[in-house]
Parts: C-alpha cells; sequence; structure tokens
C-alpha cells in the first residue's frame, strides 16, 4: 500500500469513525490523533487477515458426504453450469413420480423420475416441459419427438418455445442422447439410464439458464 493510499484510507476511516461518534466529545480516543490510530490499527487488521491463508474449498464429494450425513432423505447434487455453482438439494415434495427438490433458500428443481419438468427460484424459470421423447429415452431407444419447454415471461404468463428433437445411443454405454433444435437455439441433452430411471444427466432448462447437471445422491 502506497503513502498516498494509506492516507486515503485512514481519511475515509476517520470519517466513518466520525460519523459513527457523532457529537459526542467525551470519549477519551475522540481526537483526531486517537481516531487515527483506531483506523491505523484496523487497516493493519485488515492487511493481516488477508495475507492469512484461507481453508481450501470443499469438493463435490466432500460436500455430497457431509449432505448424507445431515439428511436422511432423497437428495440430488445439482451443477448449474451457467451460474457456475453446484449445490445439493433435498426433497421436499412428492406427487407420483413428480418430485421437488429444493435448496434452504428456496431454489427449486422439479424431476419426474430423474427428468427435469420445471425450476422455482432461479430466474427465467422453466413452468414447465411436455416431451414427447420421454419415453423413447426411458426405453434406450432411438427415434423423433417434439420438445415443448414452457417459460415464466416478464408478464407473469407463460411462453412456449417447441423444439424438434432425435433421441439415439450415446457414445458410453447406457447413455441417451437427445438433440434439439427450432427457433433459432439448439441444444443437447445427456442422460445415464438405469431400469427406466435417470440417475445422471446433462439437461438445457432454457436460454437463460443454461445447462443443469443432475446426479441422484440418494433415491
Amino acid at each position: 500500500m502506497t503513502g498516498m493510499t494509506m492516507t486515503r484510507a485512514i481519511g475515509l476511516s476517520m470519517l466513518a469513525l466520525l460519523a459513527a461518534c457523532g457529537n459526542d466529545t467525551a470519549e477519551p480516543n475522540a481526537t483526531p490523533l486517537g481516531l487515527a490510530g483506531q483506523a491505523a490499527q484496523q487497516i493493519m487488521a485488515e492487511r493481516k487477515a488477508a495475507s492469512e491463508p484461507k481453508a481450501p474449498a470443499r469438493t463435490q464429494e466432500q460436500i455430497a458426504a457431509e449432505a448424507l450425513r445431515v439428511n436422511p432423505g432423497p437428495l440430488i447434487m445439482a451443477g448449474l453450469e451457467t451460474a457456475g455453482r453446484t449445490q445439493v438439494m433435498a426433497m421436499t415434495g412428492q406427487n407420483g413420480a413428480m418430485r421437488t427438490y429444493m435448496t434452504p433458500n428456496e431454489q427449486a428443481l422439479i424431476l419426474r423420475s430423474g427428468m427435469l419438468v420445471g425450476t422455482r427460484g432461479l430466474g427465467n424459470d422453466m413452468s414447465v416441459t411436455e416431451a414427447s421423447t420421454e419415453g423413447l429415452i426411458r426405453a434406450g431407444r432411438a427415434g423423433n419427438g417434439q420438445r415443448v419447454i414452457r417459460y415464466y415471461a416478464g408478464d407473469g404468463l407463460e411462453r412456449p418455445l417447441t423444439f424438434n428433437c432425435t433421441v439415439g445411443a450415446g457414445p458410453n454405454p447406457g447413455v441417451m442422447v437427445e438433440n434439439c433444435e427450432g427457433l433459432g437455439i439448439s441444444f443437447q441433452n445427456s442422460f445415464m439410464v438405469q431400469g427406466g430411471q435417470i440417475p445422471v444427466s446433462r439437461q438445457w432448462a432454457g436460454p437463460r439458464l443454461g445447462y443443469v447437471t443432475i446426479q441422484t445422491l440418494r433415491p
């Protein structure tokens, strides 16, 4: 830190301290010298904290292990690629094959046996998805169909986007790939299928949300 920067920082800190003190002159340190000393101590403490090594970020395996330890119910791990964020979600509701998984801050994914059909609290949310290709994907068969994704617009109304899709085997055993295009947009969904269920997938949630990777931690 240069002398000018130090002086400016001390000056700003003094202004903050003066604002906090108001017109109270009874404090023994409420003098320019006392305030400068407090400001310098604060700056030195901040510099020391910044120089100390930070604890390494937890790995996804560590996050998953901790979530499994503290939560006995069904769990998934969801990675929001556009946001660069991975988080564990716990099941908060179920209606037949439809499950809602949610974070503590009420961001949610709605899955139908592993197929992403809706999002909540993420912004530009997917209201619902209707995919005629779902049966092909679960059965591990090639074919064609449509995927209609409905989004909440700024006026609160749903706006449907329709895509033509082709389903086929992926590069690895047990993986089905769905290639979709329409309205100048193209995307590819990948599903690992086991007994008609989808424990691992990478699914497109929309133009703004982008791809979401979903892994079942506890069914």
